[in-house]
């Protein structure tokens, strides 16, 4: 039980912290809300790329909720206390977001649309017959929160959606497989993967020369989670080798993404500055409200990582 009536909240982001601010004021009225590093000690911290000092500042939390979907970035921080429960963002509004880029790459890929566009180019008039959702395989890397509904969406609007995650998963009407071999099995029939995984020691680098090379020749890929799954000379060799025909990157090892980096230049991959999903302050202080309310309620919450799988 807190010392005082109501919950005191701590606010602490790299940016937008009065958006922040305000949003979790509408959704949670009676809490008393601090912004940032010098707030008195709190109950709750809601954080995206906090100093490391803060957590040496804040000794009482009793949950720690990160504003992104991926907390790699916060798990590695030394000054992250352990015995605190950390809580992922579920939802924040990302997952429209998701479906929406995953339903553009996947459309593209069923419609031709990068064939007709090298068409444009070379000033040739070649129409190609038209193919049923049903035939266009997509595999989805990666079944958390997210990932799971970006399956779905595919799913319901008529796409044959295969889900792979590192541990036995079961969803209605999509038919998923896990563990390494599953995780070749469905690279094998996917003529367009999207990448959902979080990024941990099991995963980093999981995408490397083997395992695109298990994607059927001319296969396109979609990376919208994090860099560094992705291993960038692999998936370069391979475009340009033909056997991966377009890559629709959203997310880099480094960003902004160097320069001098390929990836700039390449004629068959499509970048966007990491902006697949952007979290909405007002979702996100709702989802963050509910999960306050029922922990000084008592009440178990989702979403809390495990400091083992790093998510």
């Amino acid at each position: 039980m807190t010392t005082h009536d109501h919950p005191h909240v701590l606010i602490c982001t790299a940016k937008d912290q009065d958006d922040w601010r305000d949003a979790l004021a509408q959704c949670l009225p009676d809490a008393t809300l601090h912004v940032g590093i010098d707030a008195p000690p709190c109950d709750y911290a809601v954080v995206w790329k906090p100093p490391q000092a803060l957590f040496k500042r804040q000794t009482k939390l009793k949950a720690i909720f990160s504003l992104g979907a991926g907390v790699n970035a916060l798990v590695a921080m030394p000054s992250l206390p352990r015995d605190v429960p950390l809580v992922r963002m579920e939802d924040g509004g990302m997952a429209d977001q998701l479906i929406e880029y995953a339903l553009y790459v996947a459309l593209r890929r069923l419609r031709g649309f990068a064939a007709y566009e090298r068409d444009q180019q070379a000033q040739r008039w070649s129409p190609r017959p038209a193919r049923s959702r049903h035939e266009l395989c997509v595999g989805v890397l990666g079944l958390g929160a997210l990932g799971e509904k970006v399956a779905r969406a595919l799913a319901d609007f008529g796409f044959t959606v295969t889900g792979w995650s590192r541990t036995p998963k079961d969803i209605a009407g999509i038919a998923t497989d896990h563990g390494p071999d599953g995780l070749d099995r469905v690279l094998a029939r996917s003529e367009l993967a999207v990448i959902l995984l979080p990024l941990t020691d099991a995963t980093r680098g999981i995408l490397d020369t083997e395992r695109l090379r298990m994607l059927p020749a001319g296969a396109s890929i979609a990376n919208l989670s994090r860099g560094e799954v992705l291993d960038d000379a692999a998936l370069l060799a391979l475009l340009d080798a033909n056997h991966v025909d377009e890559a629709h990157l959203d997310v880099f090892a480094q960003e902004p993404l160097p320069v001098e980096h390929p990836y700039w230049r390449h004629p068959r991959v499509h970048m966007t500055p990491h902006v697949a999903a952007l979290t909405d302050p007002l979702v996100a202080a709702r989802e963050v409200a509910d999960k306050i309310r029922r922990l000084e309620a008592g009440l178990p919450i989702t979403g809390v990582v495990d400091f083992e799988r790093q998510y």
